[in-house]
């Protein structure tokens, strides 16, 4: 089939590298985010699906919007069998959804209709999800509501950050894509229509969510801070300061700290919750790099009636 192929970051990479090796696809053209400045030289860099096509000498568009006229065009003349969607970061117009012969097709990692939106693996696990999942849909105006081709199930580990379920998922989702595909092409898939009535939705998360509230307990915080690595990341404050925080180790006994307060000994540092405490993994003063949490608090040698997050910083709202 000729396919074109709409994605951006490296959770849509299994899936474009399978289309590529694929002896039964071609891709005739590749969408994805423009060229962005990174790092201290503020230096432009391709996202990483376009690193990857231009190496394989594929016709790459960064487009600001799907309608521009111009875009739009050149989708026409591409004469695509199907668009694939892999977190692409953009809207596909109405003008576009039946261009191809067989549409859009997006792979969404949820079990849909659950968590519909930009944030699903980060909202399973904050919400403590047991188990979640890959879903293929057809692309329509309404945002990740199309009818589903093919679903897999994944565990949520009790130690998954949200980066390592979506490389788990990404990778699982490459031969769910090639199925559907051949289904497709072979006319044997029919999608199914989603409940509505049972749909749960995923924002777009802020750096404001991953500020910790040690007012919760201690399996929401962990959960949280899972959730939200590596991005946008969690933190609190010490200080007056941000202090970046890795993931945390849950401790259920009462230890009789109340929330944010420090417990520092010579291997390791508890912070107090609402319910439980937990224990610091590692952790990033501000513009430091990170280090063991019983590193820091020798160097920080913080005084005994420390509570963490007493005070906060302005937000950083910085990309």
């Amino acid at each position: 089939m000729r396919v074109l192929f709409a994605g951006t970051p490296d959770t849509a990479l299994p899936a474009l590298q399978a289309f590529i090796a694929s002896p039964a696809h071609q891709v005739v053209g590749v969408l994805t985010r423009a060229d962005a400045r990174r790092g201290r030289g503020r230096t432009l860099h391709p996202s990483p699906v376009a690193a990857v096509a231009r190496a394989a000498g594929l016709d790459v568009r960064t487009p600001v919007t799907l309608r521009d006229p111009e875009v739009q065009a050149w989708v026409r003349e591409l004469r695509a069998d199907v668009a694939v969607v892999v977190a692409y970061g953009r809207l596909v117009p109405a003008a576009l959804l039946d261009v191809p012969a067989h549409g859009w097709i997006n792979l969404h990692f949820s079990l849909l209709p659950a968590w519909r939106g930009a944030a699903p693996v980060q909202r399973a696990i904050i919400a403590g999800d047991a188990v979640t999942g890959a879903s293929v849909f057809r692309l329509e105006e309404g945002l990740d509501t199309g009818p589903v081709y093919a679903r897999i199930t994944e565990p949520i580990r009790p130690e998954d950050t949200s980066g390592d379920l979506l490389a788990r998922l990404a990778d699982a989702g490459a031969p769910l894509l090639l199925d559907v595909l051949a289904g497709l092409e072979a006319g044997t898939l029919t999608p199914t229509p989603q409940d509505d009535a049972a749909a749960t939705h995923a924002p777009v998360l802020s750096p404001a969510d991953g500020r910790v509230d040690w007012e919760a307990d201690a399996t929401a915080i962990d959960r949280r801070i899972r959730g939200v690595t590596p991005a946008p990341g969690a933190y609190t404050t010490y200080a007056g300061a941000r202090l970046r925080l890795g993931p945390v180790t849950p401790i259920s006994e009462d230890t009789g700290l109340t929330p944010g307060a420090l417990h520092v000994t010579k291997h390791e540092v508890r912070v107090g919750t609402g319910a439980g405490s937990v224990r610091l993994g590692r952790v990033a003063p501000a513009g430091k790099n990170w280090m063991d949490a019983d590193a820091w608090a020798r160097g920080a040698r913080p005084a005994a009636d420390t509570v963490l997050g007493r005070t906060q910083p302005q937000e950083d709202t910085t990309a």
